[in-house]
């Protein structure tokens, strides 16, 4: 059974449950189902850089706001079409998350995550600071993109929903086919066992900074996604608070998996709407509590669910799966040695060769 959800079989399915979404859902639900794709695409970068280098970020709702205002810029004061401003936040994005990055050479674990929740509590006040670009505290607001003549067939909603999973689709596969490659690996390395990764050759300057920036423009592709969905952003969209919905994301997903971001954007999308719908007044308290028992209940996330649920795969291709397939092994947490594989086997041969 795994086989058929750990595969191309498993992301099938997710593909057309998605295209058939909009069709059987009122308006509203797929309002929310576009905007859990935004939520999808930012939360896949963060466990790019969290699940597979072992960096823990709190800052990517400046990254979020940054790729957004570039795109609100853009398109309401410049003109630019809506998909020319998804390259040129990516780009911006990245740039700033490279910046970030340096500082995790010398940082890690809490002090990475203070510095970076630094630059989530800031941004908001840099937007206002900036008010001649970004319309301070009034938000500023941006057009939609319309359905071309083809497809006026679909309300305006609908478009919008299967735009933004015509964008979400290439960042998924862009985002599997980076940990299968020679960065994932070195990724998976340095997160397990920084020491072994070193003496094998793995330049661990480039790659935490590689992976903060390419973590960053996911961020910002997902911003600039939303941007276009919401036609405004303004500064209280993007508190520090974000930044913790997008962990929460991650771990309720699944730590180290491609899927679970989907799951996590889900999550982080429509819990909070029941929640507010069972008590307004008590909406914070009713998510919190939620996340605290899925925790309790589920530690690996909803992708170690779906792994027992499958049962245990053929031998020898369990490695594979932990390369980013639907539901690869969530390797240990950084800092420990056992359960990822690349990490064992260089450490086990440093030790041969130290003999």
């Amino acid at each position: 059974m795994r086989r058929y959800l750990t595969g191309p079989v498993g992301w099938g399915i997710i593909l057309v449950v998605a295209i058939l979404l909009p069709f059987f859902t009122s308006s509203f639900r797929v309002g929310q189902f576009t905007l859990a794709l935004c939520f999808a695409v930012v939360v896949l970068g963060l466990n790019l850089l969290l699940g597979y280098s072992g960096q823990i970020s709190l800052g990517h709702s400046a990254f979020f706001a940054l790729g957004a205002y570039v795109t609100a810029v853009l398109v309401g004061k410049e003109g630019f079409p809506h998909l020319a401003t998804l390259p040129i936040a990516a780009i911006i994005c990245a740039l700033a998350g490279f910046l970030v990055g340096l500082p995790a050479l010398r940082l890690h674990g809490l002090y990475l995550a203070l510095v970076t929740l630094g630059i989530a509590i800031a941004f908001p006040q840099l937007i206002k600071r900036f008010d001649e670009i970004t319309e301070g505290t009034q938000g500023l607001a941006t057009s939609q993109p319309l359905p071309p003549a083809f497809l006026d067939w679909l309300a305006a909603d609908q478009f919008l929903y299967f735009l933004n999973l015509a964008i979400a689709i290439p960042m998924f596969l862009l985002a599997m086919g980076l940990v299968r490659g020679k960065v994932g690996r070195a990724l998976i390395a340095i997160r397990d066992n920084e020491i072994a990764a070193k003496s094998f050759g793995v330049n661990l300057s480039f790659h935490k900074t590689i992976a903060f920036a390419i973590s960053a423009a996911y961020a910002g592709v997902a911003g600039s996604m939303y941007a276009f969905t919401i036609g405004f952003v303004a500064p209280e969209s993007f508190g520090f608070i974000l930044s913790f919905q997008f962990l929460a994301a991650v771990v309720v997903g699944g730590v180290a998996t491609i899927a679970g971001a989907i799951f996590g954007a889900l999550f982080i999308e429509f819990v909070p709407v029941y929640a507010a719908d069972v008590d307004p007044s008590l909406t914070a308290v009713i998510y919190g509590a939620v996340i605290i028992l899925f925790m309790y209940v589920l530690p690996s996330g909803v992708m170690g669910l779906i792994r027992r649920v499958a049962g245990p795969g053929k031998p020898g291709k369990e490695k594979d799966q932990a390369a980013g397939a639907l539901t690869p092994e969530v390797g240990p947490p950084a800092g420990t040695r056992a359960g990822a594989p690349a990490a064992a086997e260089m450490s086990l041969s440093h030790q041969r060769r130290s003999k």
